[in-house]
């Protein structure tokens, strides 16, 4: 038996693939006359039938606006939505659902944390993140960085695409204020050592937030066992609904930070002399909610729930092996990223091609991947690269299609040599 036999016979017999690819009807069509093959997970996952039965029983059976409702499909409702919020506190380990702010994703949520975080903050003082962050972790520390004099200082990554923990070392000090940095790396699947890093931080007092977009699809994350003060992600990267994320926040810290929105919901009184904030999660929430986008979250993590997590980690890992066996077969083929410890996630270039032109013949052959600088500038300058290619695996991907890449990317280059 070759090894790519053991491998396949592994993969079905720890973790029934076939059953979870039918959990999923997206998967099950055509592209430009072939089977889709959908590696584009890193942008955004997609749903089982169990999320879209829940947005849809909630709209069919429920649908009402939560909170203060005196009827039966608003109880109904608000038990659904605040439902949801608990099995994202269970998810998280946070220690109460108090800790646990609806947002539109991962985006907003730092945006919040930023903002909230802005009168602590003044003239030479210093937010450390990385080089490999997504702009969402750069942008909104740039803003408030302008509004207050402070300073944002970035850790320098390895070749290899792993964080430079010399780097790290040599620019935390007394001016450190925040460090926020990702969690996992949405171009190179770096997972970088955030533990012993938040630990060196608060050693120094310095307030934590971790991005946690990418590492919750492969990884349940235990907020308290991390010691981060933030957490933060997006549904729809965790196979759920689009339009709604999630930020995890120590209730003291979210306590003190003044409401980033105003509105209905997030007041406890008001009036034109005077207006007092609600309580947490509440202050945070203003307006009518992401109500069926909630719930959908919430069913996405119970079906994550059911599944046999270390069954599916080994199955994720199996994939990216396979994939870096494979990339000799493409003559020119470069992966950018090769930290030791990585989710299944592949950026590369190939020599003579624009990362444009192979997402657009991959697709012609059913093909999905992302291609561009990935929201993530600075780390293709680092590279000195316009872009990547990037193929992102899930659990529900077979070491069959991560084969149809390969085979397809080479067509690609033989069609431009």
């Amino acid at each position: 038996m070759t090894d790519l036999s053991v491998a396949r016979t592994a993969q079905q017999s720890a973790f029934d693939v076939d059953a979870i690819r039918r959990d999923f009807p997206i998967l099950s069509q055509q592209v430009n006359g072939k089977p889709l093959v959908y590696l584009d997970n890193g942008a955004s996952a997609q749903k089982p039938v169990a999320v879209l039965n829940a947005m849809d029983r909630y709209y069919r059976e429920m649908h009402s606006n939560v909170h203060r409702g005196a009827h039966t499909l608003g109880d109904r409702a608000t038990a659904a939505f605040e439902g949801a919020r608990e099995t994202v506190r269970d998810f998280l380990n946070a220690g109460s659902t108090r800790e646990i702010i609806w947002t539109r994703g991962t985006t907003e949520a730092i945006n919040l944390v930023a903002n909230g975080l802005a009168p602590r903050l003044k003239a030479g003082d210093e937010i450390l993140v990385s080089h490999m962050e997504h702009h969402a972790n750069i942008v909104p520390w740039q803003m408030i960085a302008e509004r207050t004099g402070a300073k944002v200082v970035p850790i320098q990554v390895t070749p290899e695409g792993e964080l430079d923990l010399d780097s790290f070392n040599s620019l935390l000090n007394e001016r450190t204020r925040i460090l926020a940095i990702t969690h996992v790396s949405n171009v190179l699947g770096t997972v970088n050592p955030v533990a012993p890093l938040i630990e060196q931080a608060k050693a120094r007092g310095v307030l934590t937030l971790l991005d946690g977009a990418q590492a919750v699809p492969h990884y349940r994350p235990d907020v308290q066992a991390l010691g981060c003060d933030f957490y933060v992600f997006s549904s729809h990267k965790l196979f759920g609904p689009t339009g709604i994320g999630v930020l995890y926040g120590k209730a003291q810290l979210l306590e003190e930070m003044p409401p980033y929105q105003g509105g209905g919901e997030m007041i406890e009184r008001v009036s034109f002399d005077r207006t007092t904030w609600n309580t947490l999660p509440y202050k945070f929430e203003a307006g009518t909610p992401a109500i069926a986008e909630a719930v959908g979250l919430g069913a996405a993590i119970e079906y994550l729930g059911r599944l046999n997590r270390p069954a599916m980690e080994a199955a994720e890992a199996a994939l990216l092996a396979r994939a870096n066996e494979l990339v000799a077969t493409v003559p020119g083929m470069e992966v950018i990223g090769t930290a030791k410890h990585k989710v299944p996630v592949m950026s590369f270039k190939i020599a003579g091609l624009h990362p444009s032109d192979i997402g657009t013949l991959l697709d012609q052959q059913g093909i999905a991947i992302r291609t561009g600088h990935h929201c993530a500038m600075p780390l293709m300058d680092f590279y000195g690269v316009p872009g990547t290619a990037r193929a992102s695996f899930a659990f529900y991907n077979t070491l069959d299609e991560v084969d149809q890449l390969f085979t397809a990317l080479q067509k690609v280059q033989r069609l431009f040599a």
